[in-house]
C-alpha cells in the first residue's frame, strides 16, 4: 500500500486507472483521502501517508510523533492531544520550541495571529517577538513563561541525572495540577497518559535557558543523555510493530531513526530498524542533509527494515498535510488502549540490558571482543 509505483510494478503499464476526480459537499475526509490516492504527484503520497498511519494504528504498532521546527505556536499542540489521548501515539521526540510555546496556551499566555512582512525593529520597540506571522508579546507571554518554567524546576531534578522525558514530565505535570487552561496542552495529555516526551536539543531552547538562574546559585543539572538514547533503543526494542510520524526533519527525525543503528551496530542486536516511517518535509534530498534525507536512504544505515514498502514521503508544509492525515485516523480507526510507555521506561530499559548482555553477539565470544571491529561478517538484515 505504502509503495509509489502502481500495482505491476514501477516499469509497467499496469497501474490503477487515474479517475476523474469528483468531490463534492457531501465528500468526507475519508473521500477526499482515497480521492488524494487516486492522483498522482505529492496529493497520492499524501493519500497514502494518511492510509499508512491507519495501518499502523490498526496493527498496534508502537508509533513516535517527530516534531521539528515550532508547530505549536500555531496551535498544533490540540492535534497532537487528540493523537495522544485516542492512543495514537505513544511518544514523542519535539525540539524544546514547541514544548515551550506549548505551555503558553495552557497558562492563557498571548499568542496571535501577527504578518510575516512586518518591520521586526517596529515589532522588537512595541516588545513584540515574531515567528513567521506569529506574534508573542515579550513580557506578558516570553517572561510570564520564564517565570513559570523557573519555578517549575527550582525544587526539582538538581543533583540527581535525568532525562528529558523525566524534564517533560515535570513539566507537564505542573501544567496538569496549576494551570487554568491543562486541557490545551499536548504536554499536560502526554504526562496524563505516560506519552515520554523527549527533546533531543534540551540546551537549545529556552527550556535549558531558564535552569541558568538556578545554576548560578549552585544548583547542577546533569541530563542523562546515553540513558535518553537508551531508552528510546528500549521502546523500539520491545515493540512488536514500531514506526515513526515525521513533522519535518532535523533532529528529532533523527534521534528516532537512530534507534535502529544502535541496537544494529552498536549493540549488535539484528533488529533491523523500523517498520513503517511517514515523513513530512519540504527539505531538499540532494542537499546531503538529514532533514531532506530519503527514507529509502535509511535502510543502508539499518533505520529501516525495508526500503519498498511501510515508507511514505511526502513533500509538503506540515501545517497543511498533517491536520489530513490526523483527521482521517480519528475518523476511521478506534481509540487503542494507551501503552503507557513512561511508567514502564525502568523495565523497557531492563530488558534491553539483559538481553544484550544474555545473548552474546556472534561476531565476538568475549566482552572484549566487543571494541573490536567487526570485519568482514555479514550483515544483518
Amino acid at each position: 500500500m505504502a509503495r509509489c509505483a502502481g500495482r505491476g510494478g514501477p516499469h509497467e503499464f499496469a497501474g490503477d486507472d487515474i479517475p476523474h476526480m469528483s468531490i463534492g459537499p457531501r465528500t468526507t475526509i475519508s473521500g477526499l483521502v482515497d480521492a488524494y490516492a487516486a492522483t498522482g504527484y505529492n496529493g497520492r503520497q499524501l493519500g497514502l501517508a494518511a492510509k499508512l498511519y491507519a495501518r499502523m494504528i490498526e496493527e498496534g504498532a508502537t508509533i513516535c510523533l517527530t516534531v521539528a521546527g515550532a508547530m505549536t505556536p500555531v496551535g498544533f499542540g490540540g492535534i497532537f492531544k487528540s493523537l495522544i489521548e485516542r492512543g495514537f501515539v505513544d511518544w514523542i521526540v519535539a525540539t524544546g520550541a514547541n514544548v515551550y510555546h506549548e505551555d503558553h496556551f495552557a497558562w492563557g499566555l498571548p499568542v496571535k495571529q501577527g504578518h510575516a512582512g512586518a518591520d521586526d525593529s517596529v515589532l522588537y520597540e512595541k516588545e513584540i517577538v515574531r515567528i513567521r506571522d506569529v506574534y508573542i508579546k515579550f513580557y506578558e507571554t516570553l517572561e510570564a513563561e520564564d517565570q513559570i518554567v523557573q519555578r517549575a524546576f527550582r525544587d526539582e531534578l538538581h543533583g540527581e541525572p535525568f532525562t528529558s522525558a523525566k524534564f517533560c514530565n515535570v513539566l507537564g505535570r505542573v501544567a496538569h495540577e496549576r494551570a487554568p487552561h491543562p486541557e490545551r496542552s499536548f504536554v499536560a495529555s502526554a504526562y496524563r497518559h505516560d506519552v515520554p516526551v523527549y527533546v533531543s536539543t534540551l540546551k537549545d531552547s529556552s527550556l535549558a535557558l531558564n535552569l541558568a538562574v538556578h545554576r548560578l546559585r549552585g544548583k547542577t543539572y546533569s541530563l542523562d543523555f546515553v540513558r535518553e538514547v537508551l531508552e528510546q533503543g528500549a521502546i523500539v526494542h520491545a515493540a512488536e510493530r514500531s514506526g515513526i510520524v515525521e513533522l519535518g526533519g532535523g533532529v528529532p527525525k533523527n534521534t528516532a531513526q537512530q534507534t535502529g543503528p544502535l541496537l544494529d551496530q552498536i549493540l549488535r542486536r539484528g533488529h533491523g530498524g523500523q517498520d513503517y516511517i511517514i515523513q513530512i518535509t519540504d527539505a531538499r534530498p540532494d542537499t546531503g542533509g538529514l532533514s531532506g534525507a530519503t527514507l529509502q536512504e535509511g535502510k543502508s544505515w539499518g533505520k529501516v527494515r525495508d526500503a519498498r514498502e511501510g515508507l511514505v514521503t511526502v513533500y509538503a508544509d506540515s501545517t497543511v498535510a498533517f491536520p489530513i492525515l490526523a483527521l482521517y485516523a480519528m475518523s476511521n480507526q478506534k481509540r487503542r488502549r494507551p501503552k503507557r510507555l513512561y511508567r514502564r521506561l525502568g523495565s523497557l530499559y531492563e530488558g534491553l540490558k539483559a538481553d544484550y548482555f544474555g545473548k552474546p553477539d556472534r561476531f565476538y565470544d568475549t566482552l572484549d571482543d566487543a571494541y573490536r571491529p567487526r570485519g568482514g561478517g555479514p550483515r544483518r538484515a
